[in-house]
């Protein structure tokens, strides 16, 4: 009879842990493979990060947003990761523009006199540093507040902001700088 109570704790807390956390895998994956290289490593990122979230779920609040406590974890594994190797890749992104190609669709409107190709913008947020880029990634293409950014990554609230509006002038200046290039024929 006791361990039909274990098995049956056991099976609810499988259930709890498919309902809160599997439902985040494709945003993790597609996450963790914009943040490292090669593919192979972000889905063994991600696998780690699952693992542990299963061994500490216990830990998880029910009704806190298991989202930002999943990207905490990921954001701790890459980073015990790359203490132990000495260098964090980026993607490549002329990689991706092979195995995707460039269309048409692929415009992204911030003016109405101008747009950029999302390739162009791909490459400009890869120029930037990589603590602008994280954050900017989980702010913008995420779509988590800065408090869940600042939870995720364990720095304040202040610092996702400053890094957010650094991300945004360094994009600003990237595309000003290319803009004129073309004009004066460079």
């Amino acid at each position: 009879m006791w361990r039909g109570k274990e098995k049956q704790a056991e099976d609810e807390r499988r259930k709890q842990f498919e309902r809160e956390a599997v439902c985040h895998l494709e945003t993790l994956l597609r996450a963790a493979a914009r943040i490292v290289t090669p593919a192979t490593e972000a889905e063994d990122i991600v696998q780690e990060t699952y693992l542990r979230a299963w061994k500490h779920f216990g830990t998880f609040e029910m009704g806190t947003n298991c989202r930002a406590w999943l990207f905490r974890i990921m954001f701790n594994v890459i980073k015990s990761r790359a203490g132990r190797k000495s260098q964090m890749l980026t993607e490549q992104l002329g990689e991706r523009t092979e195995e995707t190609g460039v269309s048409a669709n692929n415009v992204i409107s911030l003016d109405p006199l101008k747009s950029i190709e999302g390739h162009e913008m791909l490459e400009a947020v890869r120029l930037l540093k990589e603590d602008y880029r994280i954050v900017l990634w989980l702010v913008v293409v995420d779509e988590f507040s800065y408090q869940e950014t600042a939870g995720i990554l364990n720095i304040p609230v202040g610092t996702v902001m400053s890094r957010l509006h650094r991300a945004r002038s360094g994009l600003r200046k990237l595309f000003l700088t290319s803009t004129h290039a073309r004009r004066a024929g460079l």
